[in-house]
C-alpha cells in the first residue's frame, strides 16, 4: 500500500486529496467563507430547552442555533465547563435537571451545520493531538480499534496507565498513529494536551457567550495530524508558505515525518496529477461506471442516499448468476470508495442485483465490509433485507462533496425535474379562464419561456384560438428570457 497526500492551496480555498496506490480515496475542502466547525469549542448560552425532545438549543454565535441532546450533556460537576451551575448534580434523564435557559456552557461541535439543520454539540470535550485524544470528562484509557495487534494494544495501555497519575482527571484514547511510538512521545503528547486544556479553561472564563474558545487546526495541518500514518510515503503541497508552515508543525509535533513533506514546483497544477480534478468532477455525477461495463446510480436526498447496481453492458461469459455475482463484487468495492470520496453519510440503502445463491450474498457483504475497513468514518452494515437491499449507516460529521460544491437547481429547486412545455401550456389555459371570469380587461398578456411560447404558437395554436373566442378578448404572447420553462404570468391589460 502506497499512500500520498496532495495539498492544493488557493487564496481562499485549501483542498487535500488522499491517494491510495494513485487512486483518489478522499477529498477534503476548506474555504475561508465556510470553514468546518467540527472539534471547535464555544462558550454557548442555552436559549431553549425542549423536554419533549430531550434537547436544548444553544446560541454559539452562528447563523442558526446549535442542537444539544440530553445524551451529549455531562452531569454537572465541580469545574468550569458548566459555568455558574450548582457544584454537584447527578446525571438525570430529564434534560431540565441538566441545563436551563440562560445557562452558559462549554460545548464542542461534533457535526457541522448541514442543510437547514444547525450544528450538533456535546459537552463531552475531546482534544486531539498527534497520538492521543484527551477527554477531560472521561475516566478510562482506550485504544483505537484500528490497532489490531493485541500485544501492541496491551503495551500502549500499560504505558498510558503508567503515565496517568492517580490524581489527574480525564481519560485518553490512543490514536492509530501511536502504533510503535516510544513512551517519551506519548509523555510529550500528554504534556501538550494538559497545557491546551489549561488554556481552554482560562479562555472560557474570559470570553463572552457565543465566542470561540478554541479552533481546530486549518486543513493543511489537520491532514498531517490525522492522516500522516506510517503508510504515507509523501505529502506534496504547492504553496511555499504553506510548506514552511507544515514543516514547522511537523518539526514540533512529528519530527520523524518532516522528511516526507515536499514542495511541489511542477508546471502542471498539483490536482491534475493522478486525475484528481477529473475524479472530483466524476464524484458529482449520478452515474458511476464500473470497469466490467456495469454501473452505479447514486441519488442523495435529505432522508437517505440510495445506490442502485446495474449490469449495464456487462454480459459475462458463463451463467447469469455468475455475471450478477461478479458485477456485485466489483460494485461493493466501488461503493465503499464512493462513500469516502463523496463523504456520504446517514442512512444508505444499496440495491445490489438480486442473487439467488446464499454463498454469493455472503461473499458480497464480506467484500463490502472489507472495502469499508479503511474508512475513518464509523460504518454499520445490516444484513440483506427481505427485499434484497443492504441497509447501512455511515457517520456524517460534515457536508457531502455535492452539498459543498453545488446548490439546488434554480429551475427545478432540487427536484431533479421540471414540467414540460405542454403541461405549462395547459396550466396557462386554465389560468386564462380563471382570470377572465374574475376580472375585466381589454386583452390578456402571457409572459412565458421561449419553448412555451413556441408551443402555444405551433401545436397549441388551435386551442389558443378557441380560448380567445371563448373569453372574448385578444391574447398576446411575450417571451421572457429570464423565466424558467415552468414559470409564466397571465397579465390583465
Amino acid at each position: 500500500m502506497s499512500l500520498e497526500i496532495l495539498v492544493n492551496v488557493a487564496p481562499r480555498e485549501t483542498r487535500a486529496a488522499i491517494l491510495d496506490n494513485a487512486v483518489v480515496q478522499e477529498i477534503h475542502i476548506e474555504r475561508a467563507s465556510r470553514r468546518g466547525l467540527v472539534s471547535n469549542l464555544y462558550k454557548g448560552r442555552v436559549s431553549r430547552v425542549l423536554p419533549g425532545m430531550q434537547a436544548a438549543f444553544v446560541e454559539i454565535g452562528l447563523e442558526r442555533t446549535a442542537f444539544l441532546h440530553a445524551a451529549d450533556i455531562a452531569s454537572r460537576v465541580s469545574d468550569d465547563t458548566v459555568l455558574g451551575a450548582p457544584s454537584t448534580l447527578a446525571a438525570a434523564e430529564d434534560i431540565r435537571r441538566l441545563v436551563n435557559p440562560g445557562d452558559e456552557i462549554l460545548v464542542q461541535v461534533i457535526k457541522d451545520p448541514i442543510g437547514s439543520k444547525g450544528a450538533r454539540l456535546t459537552t463531552f470535550v475531546a482534544l486531539p493531538s498527534r497520538y492521543l485524544v484527551y477527554m477531560p470528562r472521561g475516566e478510562a484509557i482506550g485504544v483505537s480499534a484500528r490497532i489490531e495487534d493485541e500485544a501492541e494494544r496491551a503495551r500502549l495501555k500499560a504505558i498510558l496507565a503508567q503515565l496517568v497519575s492517580a490524581d489527574s482527571a480525564g481519560g485518553y484514547i490512543v490514536r492509530t498513529a501511536a502504533q510503535g511510538v516510544s513512551i517519551q512521545s506519548l509523555r510529550d503528547d500528554m504534556g501538550y494536551l494538559a497545557k491546551l486544556w489549561g488554556h481552554v479553561r482560562e479562555r472560557v472564563m474570559q470570553v463572552s457567550s457565543g465566542a470561540v474558545v478554541h479552533e481546530d487546526l486549518p486543513l493543511s495541518l489537520r491532514v498531517l495530524r490525522d492522516e500522516l500514518t506510517h503508510g504515507v510515503s509523501r505529502v506534496l503541497v504547492d504553496s511555499p508558505r504553506e510548506h514552511a508552515r507544515m514543516q514547522e508543525f511537523a518539526a514540533a509535533f512529528m519530527p520523524e515525518a518532516a522528511s516526507v513533506i515536499e514542495l511541489y514546483t511542477g508546471a502542471r497544477p498539483i490536482f491534475d496529477l493522478n486525475g484528481v480534478e477529473e475524479e472530483i468532477a466524476k464524484a458529482l455525477d449520478r452515474k458511476v461506471p464500473l470497469k466490467s461495463g456495469g454501473h452505479l446510480v447514486i441519488d442523495q436526498t435529505e432522508a437517505m442516499t440510495t445506490i442502485d447496481v446495474n449490469t449495464g453492458a456487462y454480459v459475462g461469459h458463463r451463467t447469469l448468476e455468475e455475471t450478477i455475482f461478479r458485477t456485485n463484487l466489483e460494485a461493493a468495492v466501488s461503493i465503499a470508495r464512493q462513500l469516502r470520496l463523496r463523504n456520504l453519510g446517514g442512512i444508505i440503502i444499496i440495491d445490489f442485483i438480486d442473487m439467488r445463491d446464499e454463498p454469493h450474498r455472503r461473499a458480497v457483504l464480506t467484500a463490502l465490509e472489507r472495502a469499508l475497513a479503511g474508512d475513518r468514518a464509523q460504518t454499520h452494515i445490516v444484513s440483506l433485507s427481505p427485499l434484497g437491499l443492504v441497509e447501512m449507516t455511515r457517520k456524517r460529521t460534515r457536508e457531502s462533496l455535492e452539498h459543498l460544491l453545488c446548490e439546488p437547481c434554480r429551475s427545478c429547486e432540487g427536484r431533479g425535474f421540471i414540467r414540460t412545455p405542454e403541461t405549462v401550456c395547459h396550466e396557462i389555459f386554465r389560468e386564462i379562464v380563471r382570470q377572465s371570469r374574475q376580472f375585466a380587461s381589454r386583452e390578456l398578456l402571457i409572459l412565458a419561456h421561449q419553448d412555451v411560447v413556441d408551443r402555444l404558437l405551433d401545436e397549441e395554436s388551435v386551442t389558443l384560438g378557441e380560448l380567445e373566442a371563448q373569453v372574448g378578448r385578444p391574447i398576446r404572447l411575450q417571451v421572457e428570457a429570464l423565466y424558467g420553462i415552468d414559470q409564466y404570468d397571465v397579465v390583465l391589460v
